[in-house]
């Protein structure tokens, strides 16, 4: 058998398209054509991250059992659940309270065993399944420190039930305290920072480090190396026991090497099929609704000239097929002038369709992600979604660590992974 067939099925077995492959390796698709059609050697790395990838697979289709479990918290429509359970894991639980995300999170992932929970201030932290890993990506608040001096002085306990009491990250953190799983990856915006004066993410690290134990390392990634959109996110990884993981050598193609907007619009020639509402017609047009209307366009260009005018850099972010947008955002659905596409009459907004693209939840190789909401819901939840491929990439990266310290697997691990990591392996077994 050729060399050529020989990656072509391993490809497939990998269940991975060209492109998927592409992106996760770092080489351009033509060259993935010249490997396969045995134009060109192929590159060993390559061979053996798909052999890493094909055993995961088969063993974890052998066994039928997750190579880890998870909690999802604040899901979402589950961006940072599809990165994580492609790999091996099985969610175990889920909690997201806005009741149209819940509505997509289950038309996405319907043979759950568990029920969605709401309120996660009202989730019992004793009645979380254990699991392995816990995600959440919290939302970002302000921290009280009233009456913490008072309490230092009096000699009485305060700690993260006192700082945290009242904000979300609270919630995350008692579950955390007392299911401790072997790691949790936290998500938020680049923001969290300097939120309130840099007080909350103070308050974030020592409630994570000093008082629930964890060795914890964060790091702000920009996405627009994997995806056509600029999109800064902070992730913070922590693991329960000593492990060799080091998120700065996860590596994040540049944000220049990244794919152009051309990669996740429609075609609008007939390549596709019609998909309504979006698209419509013999050609798989784009809806006119998408389409500004006069007075919209109109408004939009006034507004830009005026802080144009003031010096100031507010206004429309108008881009074409060749470009890479600004970051799509809950509000994308009020006027979209942060991603105005360009259009033979007037700019129009994005679709659904192209912003479950642009986040990654569709892709080469994979279903459709079903999208049952309105246009406007539909927006807010991919303007707070994570991008799906970078959850991916930080899921190959910590899978390793995470059934090292673990040993969640609870039978052989992967070849892949014994291989990668010998000497977890001795410690998981």
């Amino acid at each position: 058998m050729s060399a050529s067939i020989d990656l072509t099925l391993m490809r497939e077995r990998a269940g991975l398209s060209r492109e998927e492959l592409a992106a996760q390796t770092g080489y351009a698709v033509r060259t993935i054509y010249r490997w396969e059609s045995g134009e060109i050697a192929i590159r060993k790395a390559v061979v053996e991250y798909l052999t890493q990838l094909v055993a995961a697979r088969d063993l974890a289709e052998r066994e039928k059992r997750p190579l880890f479990t998870f909690v999802d918290l604040f899901a979402g429509i589950g961006g940072l659940r599809m990165g994580f359970e492609g790999l091996g894991g099985k969610c175990v639980f889920t909690c997201e309270r806005d009741l149209n995300s819940q509505r997509t999170y289950r038309a996405n992932f319907p043979a759950d065993e568990h029920e969605i929970a709401g309120d996660i201030t009202r989730v019992d932290e004793e009645l979380v399944p254990a699991h392995d890993l816990l995600l959440a990506g919290f939302p970002c608040q302000p921290f009280s420190i009233a009456g913490v001096s008072k309490k230092n002085a009096l000699g009485r306990p305060h700690g993260f039930r006192d700082e945290a009491q009242g904000t979300l990250f609270f919630d995350v953190a008692r579950i955390i305290e007392r299911q401790r799983p072997a790691a949790f990856l936290l998500e938020n915006v680049k923001n969290l920072r300097s939120h309130d004066g840099g007080r909350t993410f103070d308050v974030i690290l020592r409630t994570l480090t000093m008082e629930l134990g964890y060795r914890v390392q964060f790091r702000i990634m920009n996405a627009q190396g994997l995806v056509p959109q600029h999109r800064q996110r902070i992730f913070l990884v922590g693991f329960r026991d000593h492990t060799e993981f080091n998120f700065e050598t996860l590596n994040i193609p540049s944000a220049d090497m990244g794919p152009k907007l051309r990669t996740i619009l429609h075609p609008e020639d007939g390549s596709e099929e019609a998909e309504a509402p979006f698209t419509e017609g013999p050609k798989a047009a784009v809806a006119p609704k998408y389409v500004l209307t006069e007075h919209l366009w109109k408004y939009l260009q006034n507004y830009a000239e005026k802080h144009r005018a003031l010096g100031h850099g507010f206004g429309f972010g108008l881009v074409g097929p060749d470009n890479s947008a600004r970051t799509l955002s809950a509000r994308y659905h009020k006027d979209g002038s942060e991603i105005l596409i360009q259009h033979p009459v007037r700019p129009r907004r994005l679709t659904p369709r192209e912003c479950a693209r642009l986040m990654g939840f569709d892709g080469p190789g994979r279903a459709p992600f079903k999208i049952p909401v309105s246009d406007t819901q539909a927006y807010r939840q991919f303007g707070n979604a994570v991008v799906v491929p970078l959850i991916e990439r930080v899921a190959q990266h910590m899978i390793p660590h995470l059934l090292g310290v673990s040993g969640a697997s609870g039978t052989q691990l992967p070849l892949w992974l014994e291989e990668q990591m010998p000497t977890m392996v001795s410690r998981a077994s």
